[in-house]
């Protein structure tokens, strides 16, 4: 069956194997499981990132009839639903991924929630990707016109999450395990949606909640590293260094819990149990592929040419699959809406040079690659003949970082919406 695929047939199989993905990261059946038992004093929630409404709606359903206060920030124009028998979470917005006033309010909010708690209360914190953006509160002595200049130089620089959050920590009244810290003597346990490669922690949303072991030292060494541009006032704060953020160690945090709910290596696994009921062979390279989407698209063009040709790594029919979050580097003045998924698969496409018996779904878990409205997109054998017989340049724009036009102009975007949630970036490459 599988490896008499048509076109549509094609289609169809990548598109369930991606909503296989967006069902293992799904709050609302994943959450409920690890929440911890009650506690004897007061129970407050609060959450950050792209996932957090729906997290918070999770613990709504599990614990109808506990007494909850708190809050989440999410993103701006996200659906909201209201819990039963009403809400107990309070909800706020903020920007991503340019944070922005509300976003800092909210924050500066949420720390308010934490003051004069004791030992015996819970503060349960919901923490998915996006959390940085939507939760930055800058430092004593900065504004967030510096963080947002910040921002701006981090995504320009093509650096990636992990050195990005580096920098972010050290400008952060919130972020690098201040929030747990803020909470302290209350007990803290954090259910978290990783984004990140490698699921670490201490990236996730920048680590609110968990021990910082990067340094001040550090942040100054990768500005200088990518020539970042930066206000004075943050280049004077990087200087000074007056306090680094909690340590390893550091008695605040010593009684945190961490619980991982859903990474991209389970999204992963269900794509590949998805593809098994295809009747394809599953071969999973990884969860934490990174470098420049476009080359990366590449890469996996290479590995699917060499499946179709020599059955090495795998033979077919087969769902080549990945996970990670890659990186784009624009020059000055780009204005491309492609993100870093439908960048690789251009870049995959443009390598295969429409090899039969190959297409891909890139798309990222949240519903929204770079700035445009879609998750991602599929490419076809045929793709680059019908956008050249719509008469675009699929090279020249993907080396103007234009890849949405060229998927949106003949019809192969993928878009669900946001999600809300968030387990990074999935490829998957069919070949048949």
């Amino acid at each position: 069956m599988a490896s008499g695929f048509d076109d549509a047939g094609a289609r169809a199989a990548l598109h369930r194997v991606f909503q296989a993905a967006l069902a293992a990261a799904d709050p609302l059946t994943a959450l409920p499981a690890h929440l911890p038992e009650a506690p004897r004093g007061r129970c407050i929630v609060i959450g950050v990132g792209k996932a957090a409404a729906k997290m918070a709606l999770a613990v709504e359903r599990a614990w109808p009839d506990r007494a909850l206060s708190g809050l989440i920030i999410t993103t701006h124009g996200a659906d909201v639903p209201d819990p039963p028998p009403g809400r107990r979470i309070a909800v706020r917005f903020g920007s991503h991924p340019v944070p922005d006033a509300a976003g800092a309010a909210a924050a500066a909010e949420m720390l308010g929630l934490l003051q004069g708690l004791s030992a015996e209360d819970l503060v349960l914190f919901l923490v998915s990707g996006g959390g940085s953006s939507l939760s930055t509160l800058p430092a004593v002595g900065l504004s967030l016109d510096d963080l947002m200049a910040v921002n701006r130089e981090l995504l320009r620089s093509g650096a990636p999450i992990q050195e990005m959050n580096c920098i972010r920590k050290h400008l952060s009244a919130f972020s690098g395990g201040r929030v747990a810290a803020a909470a302290h003597p209350a007990r803290v346990v954090t259910l978290a949606i990783s984004d990140v490669p490698g699921d670490d922690p201490a990236v996730i949303a920048s680590g609110p909640t968990v021990p910082d072991p990067t340094s001040f030292a550090e942040a100054r060494a990768l500005v200088a590293h990518y020539g970042m541009r930066l206000p004075p006032a943050v280049v004077r704060h990087l200087e000074e260094a007056l306090e680094e953020s909690p340590e390893p160690g550091d008695p605040r945090l010593a009684g945190a819990e961490l619980r991982m709910i859903a990474t991209p290596l389970m999204a992963l696994r269900a794509m590949a149990r998805e593809a098994e009921a295809l009747g394809l062979a599953p071969l999973i390279l990884g969860d934490a592929l990174e470098g420049e989407a476009a080359q990366l698209g590449k890469v996996l063009a290479g590995i699917a040419r060499s499946s179709a040709s020599h059955g090495l790594p795998v033979g077919r029919p087969a769902l080549i699959l990945s996970g990670g979050e890659t990186t784009v580097t624009l020059p000055p003045g780009a204005s491309g809406r492609g993100g870093r998924s439908m960048e690789g698969l251009l870049g995959l496409a443009l390598a295969l040079g429409g090899l039969p018996g190959v297409w891909a779904l890139m798309a990222d878990t949240d519903g929204i690659d770079g700035r445009s409205e879609a998750a991602g997109a599929i490419a076809a054998p045929d793709t680059l003949a019908r956008a050249r017989a719509a008469g675009l340049d699929p090279r020249a724009m993907l080396a103007e970082h234009d890849s949405y036009g060229v998927f949106a102009a003949i019809g192969d975007l993928v878009v669900t919406g946001p999600t809300l949630t968030n387990v990074n970036d999935v490829r998957a490459v069919l070949v048949t």
